[in-house]
């Protein structure tokens, strides 16, 4: 017998849970099939315990600049056992929440692997579930290249399981999850080597954040392998060695991370029996989250735009608004998104780059820079520099981009992104009057 709904998400995370939700907000009868633990990627191995890793690596790094305020500190190591025990006890407490608040909000949810039988029912450990919408939020899955010996290799989601610090670390990939490791790792103690396969890392944003960023790690002791590309994985007793095209080897390595991209987890859905088009894995949606089968849509990560969490929450309620809220028009404005990558400094951009801003309007951009030590590191042994950038573009100088790597740049991001959302102009920001002594007053105070 099959089970009838009003509305199906198929993934238990950010997007799953909020568009499931916010549909049952207006009467929908919803159900969630997750095949995991509630939350998905973010909370379980991705956003939260990454920052709380990351919070642990920047208090080591406070430690570090005490001294030049006046503390004598004695820092007796790091305990990496304790703090993943406390970290784990945080993310099952969170996945509690999630399974309560959604008995709270009347949304029915089932564990286990969903298969589709067609375009409006699948089915789950057995039982038939349909609905007149289906939505896709089953997100992505690290990749891993086809190498010899990479069963050697972990990934973003086995660097939550370690249950030790490795001494000795390789981290290959140039993308903000594999900075974000390699910083944790290094500020904790652990020697690091990073292998790219171009020039530098995060070559998928403005190029001044990359270079400042290589600038950085690099002084902290992080050593960045440029035009690296590996062969394979060799075993060195307990150990790892990391084989790259020229013929080269590096290590002895305790651990190697491969954080090289993700993969839409569309694989073992049934998909073709819903006759959806995919294209690379991915599952590609209209403006309104449609796919190119009437009453199935998809969010987040398995859409391949802009895979970060509040994309996938804001489309997916933006999507029950549409279907469920009588909004026809409701839908995501994908230009202008924010994000911060968690590396050690951290980085804050919104908007198009430099060189994104010049592909498309050629001489009518302008580009504002500044660059200094921030205060809090006026006393600090460390003499780690902040870097901003305004893109502006046209007459009126309309702020068409913000990037900014450097102390607190994750919390100053928020704000200045509603000013470019708003349509803020140059002369906007030298209006507004600077908030001293901050790092934050220096974009509104550039000439």
């Amino acid at each position: 017998m099959t089970e009838q709904y009003d509305y199906i998400a198929i993934g238990g995370g950010s997007g799953g849970l909020a568009t499931a939700q916010r549909a049952a907000e207006y009467g929908a009868r919803a159900l969630i099939i997750e095949k995991a633990r509630l939350g998905g990627t973010c909370v379980n191995v991705g956003c939260v315990p990454k920052k709380l890793m990351w919070t642990a690596a920047s208090m080591a790094h406070s430690a570090e600049d005490a001294p030049g305020y006046g503390f004598d500190l004695t820092v007796h190591g790091h305990d990496w056992a304790r703090l993943k025990a406390a970290r784990d006890a945080y993310v099952a407490r969170l996945n509690g929440i999630y399974a309560a608040n959604l008995e709270r909000r009347k949304v029915d949810w089932v564990h286990g692997s969903a298969r589709f039988v067609d375009a409006h029912t699948v089915e789950v450990n057995g039982q038939r579930y349909s609905a007149p919408h289906i939505t896709l939020a089953v997100g992505g899955n690290p990749a891993l290249p086809n190498l010899p010996g990479i069963e050697r290799a972990i990934t973003s989601d086995g660097f939550f399981d370690l249950p030790a610090r490795p001494a000795r670390v390789a981290v290959v990939g140039s993308g903000y999850i594999a900075v974000e490791l390699a910083g944790v790792f290094a500020s904790l103690g652990s020697q690091v080597h990073q292998f790219v396969r171009a020039e530098g890392v995060l070559r998928q944003f403005d190029a001044m954040l990359g270079s400042a960023l290589a600038r950085e790690m690099a002084a902290e002791g992080i050593v960045i392998h440029t035009h690296a590309n590996p062969r394979g994985i060799l075993a060195d007793g307990m150990a790892h060695r990391l084989e790259l095209s020229d013929g080269s080897t590096h290590g002895p390595y305790d651990a190697i991370v491969y954080a090289v991209g993700r993969e839409p987890a569309t694989r073992d859905l049934g998909l073709e029996q819903t006759g959806v088009v995919i294209k690379s894995g991915y599952v590609p949606t209209d403006a309104f989250q449609n796919t190119s089968v009437a009453g199935l849509y998809a969010i987040g990560d398995v859409t391949g735009r802009a895979q970060l969490t509040p994309v996938a929450i804001a489309a997916g309620r933006r999507l029950a608004d549409r279907l469920f809220g009588g909004m026809p028009d409701r839908r995501l404005d994908y230009d202008g998104i924010p994000t911060v990558v968690f590396s050690h400094p951290p980085v804050g951009t919104v908007g198009l780059s430099e060189e994104e801003a010049r592909a498309q309007h050629g001489d009518a951009v302008r580009i504002y820079h500044a660059g200094f030590v921030p205060m809090y590191h006026a006393l600090t042994h460390r003499k780690v520099r902040t870097e901003m950038k305004l893109v502006c573009v046209g007459p009126e100088e309309r702020v068409i981009g913000l990037h900014v790597i450097g102390h607190g740049a994750d919390e100053m991001l928020q704000g200045f992104a509603v000013a470019l959302k708003m349509g803020a102009t140059k002369r906007d920001f030298d209006e507004t009057v600077a908030i001293h002594p901050t790092a934050s007053e220096e974009f509104v105070t550039m000439r």
